[in-house]
């Protein structure tokens, strides 16, 4: 479900109206995460550490509301629930675009993210899934500490989605820790809003149970 926002008595009207006819209206954040609750307590309850954090994120997403917006024929609409589409890897070092549904429940959205995962697994080529407005684009990158993280863009495809990526976790004084780029449409959501999101995602990593 979604409902429309009413444009004309949005405190953000004029940044709506200036960013939305930029060419390019994403701008993107790099920082850190520290995952050191998180990736122990999944280990001593045999959870995916990849499951929980991309259910920490999403959460994020659903918990600040500014995250929920799209914008559909120059119109800004509410979702009331925003899934996830992720970047899956195969064996043949491949991937594909999965659809993962959100539920607050974990071991509900672990059960229907492994049950995707199989299936991606399982397939050849890409397939990119179509999920509509209300998803986030979300990718991980073991292999890299990146520092900073660009997107493609189809300048062609009108897109409004957030999109978070995650790389290499490394450790240091006992502190394990995770770069994490964000990238919003700057018509919809602003730094403070972007550092919300962030606050958000690092009190759910920091949380030891579930």
């Amino acid at each position: 479900m979604k409902k429309l926002l009413d444009i004309d008595n949005w405190n953000r009207k004029d940044h709506f109206n200036f960013f939305k006819e930029f060419d390019e209206p994403f701008y993107g954040i790099t920082t850190e995460i520290d995952c050191t609750t998180a990736y122990n307590y999944c280990k001593s309850h045999n959870i995916s550490f990849f499951i929980y954090y991309l259910h920490c994120t999403l959460t994020a997403v659903n918990n600040i509301e500014e995250f929920r917006y799209r914008i559909s024929d120059n119109k800004v609409y509410i979702y009331d629930k925003i899934d996830v589409s992720a970047t899956i890897s195969r064996a043949d070092n491949t991937f594909d675009f999965s659809f993962i549904p959100y539920c607050s429940r974990f071991n509900e959205f672990a059960e229907n993210a492994k049950v995707e995962i199989e299936r991606i697994k399982a397939t050849k080529g890409l397939n990119p899934t179509i999920s509509g407005d209300n998803v986030i684009h979300f990718s991980s990158v073991p292999w890299i500490r990146f520092t900073s993280l660009s997107h493609a863009r189809n300048f062609s495809f009108n897109d409004s989605c957030p999109k978070v990526s995650f790389g290499k976790m490394e450790e240091s004084d006992g502190r394990k820790t995770m770069p994490i780029s964000v990238h919003v449409h700057h018509a919809l959501i602003d730094g403070y809003h972007l550092g919300k999101f962030i606050d958000e995602i690092q009190n759910l990593m920091n949380r030891d149970n579930i």
